[in-house]
């Protein structure tokens, strides 16, 4: 059964930057795309960002294009979110997910697999 591990949440202000790490274990060749979500209290789970491992092509949504980046490391099987320029509006629980299919997505609904959460306070 996979597993995936997440750290690197923490508090910062507004402008300032955090990397999220992610590592998955357990898996073989089940999972071919990781995505990152975050949730607030009250609201459904938003995709931030995803990568198809295979091919490396990642996806993001609008609202943290130019700001975020996710990227892999292959030879620890981990996944990260570099957040710059971080606002109080990103202010959430962090998931890490993973799926298997051809393709990467931020849907969700997708994702078999996720991780416990970490916690990003952004002050303003």
């Amino acid at each position: 059964q996979g597993q995936l591990v997440e750290s690197g949440g923490g508090s910062v202000q507004a402008g300032g930057s955090l990397r999220l790490s992610c590592v998955a274990s357990g898996f073989g060749y089940t999972h071919h795309a990781m995505g990152w979500f975050r949730q607030v209290p009250g609201k459904e789970r938003e995709g931030v960002a995803a990568i198809y491992l295979l091919s490396d092509k990642k996806y993001y949504a609008d609202s943290v294009k130019d700001r975020f980046t996710i990227s892999q490391d292959k030879a620890t099987y981990t996944v990260y979110l570099q957040m710059n320029n971080l606002a109080p509006e990103d202010t959430a629980m962090y998931y890490c997910a993973a799926k298997g299919g051809w393709h990467g997505s931020l849907d969700a609904n997708e994702y078999r697999f996720w991780g416990q959460g970490t916690q990003v306070t952004v002050s303003s």
